[in-house]
């Protein structure tokens, strides 16, 4: 068994969180990752009041596991982060900046806080507002993180050793079993995992998305940089973040004209939300980590956690 003290915390079986994949995390995926004993998350991002609240109780229809529901701190949206603290979900996680205190609001609400950070100075600053759990996310990782970042392997201890004893949960280049076994020795109390279930069955992702997952080598996915001149600037305590995705006709037309795209912001901008409404995601930016090198199928989720443990145990057992 691999238990560590983030299964102790949020009474799971696995120490595996399954990272919220905006726009293709669905309850069916949050409930079949808790129903296997790791921990699903509902992306808050972008999401109203009353779609949170139906999401939310559509996976608990489903399970009565634990699960968190994640808000995106530059991005968030006041009735609906009260609408998640209303709700009392076992956790509650933070993302892309300053958390400040919307994480005593969370305590408050009876949830355990968990925060994603990117470098060993955000995980200071999220110790000391007192989150129960930090994401150490390397650069290897696919959606938005920081355009010169450190790998998995490198930053990993260093924020272990940083906020310790915090249980830290390792993000990025991880999709299998010894990526789970080598964020353990690294001293990770577990892994965050999104690119893996992007390709499951229960994931909303488009097929040709998950097709191109399957089909890309670790390479063709990249740091879209002009993403800081379609959107609007960041906000005060907001991480500065670039997404990493596959590459697309949409990234290669615009990845080295910045001005242009700056000039025509509003209009790009609107073009990449309209394609993520009308399931064309996979057109214009598929967001992906390099793990896609690593996945050559779409599996159940229940599927990928069983394996994820199974291949660990073995990885330390030859250790």
């Amino acid at each position: 068994m691999l238990r560590t003290p983030f299964c102790e915390l949020l009474d799971v079986e696995a120490p595996i969180l399954q990272a919220p994949i905006w726009p293709a995390t669905s309850p069916e995926l949050v409930a079949a990752v808790s129903g296997a004993g790791a921990i699903g998350t509902i992306a808050g991002i972008f999401g109203t009041a009353d779609g949170l609240r139906g999401q939310i109780e559509r996976v608990r229809e489903l399970t009565d596991r634990p699960f968190v529901v994640n808000h995106v701190v530059s991005t968030l949206d006041e009735d609906a982060f009260q609408a998640t603290l209303d709700a009392q979900p076992a956790a509650v996680s933070f993302a892309l900046g300053d958390p400040g205190a919307l994480v005593e609001r969370a305590h408050a609400a009876g949830a355990i806080v968990i925060h994603q950070v990117h470098t060993v100075a955000q995980a200071r600053e999220a110790a000391a507002l007192g989150v129960d759990v930090g994401i150490a996310q390397g650069s290897e990782a696919g959606g938005q993180g920081m355009a010169a970042g450190v790998g998995t392997m490198a930053l990993v201890p260093q924020v272990v050793d940083a906020v310790a004893p915090i249980p830290v949960l390792a993000a990025g280049g991880i999709a299998d079993g010894r990526g789970l076994a080598a964020a353990l020795a690294l001293g990770a109390a577990g892994v965050n995992v999104g690119t893996r279930f992007l390709a499951s069955e229960e994931a909303s992702t488009e097929e040709a998305w998950k097709q191109g997952i399957i089909d890309a080598e670790s390479e063709d996915t990249v740091r879209f940089e002009t993403w800081g001149a379609i959107v609007p600037p960041p906000a005060p305590g907001a991480y500065r973040v670039v997404p990493r995705v596959l590459r697309t006709e949409f990234v290669s037309r615009w990845e080295s004209r910045p001005d242009e795209a700056a000039d025509e912001s509003e209009r790009l901008l609107a073009e990449i939300m309209a394609a993520v409404g009308e399931g064309r995601t996979h057109e214009i930016l598929p967001f992906t980590g390099q793990t896609a090198g690593l996945i050559r199928d779409v599996q159940p989720a229940a599927k990928i956690v069983k394996n994820l443990v199974a291949e660990a145990e073995r990885a330390v057992e030859l250790g």
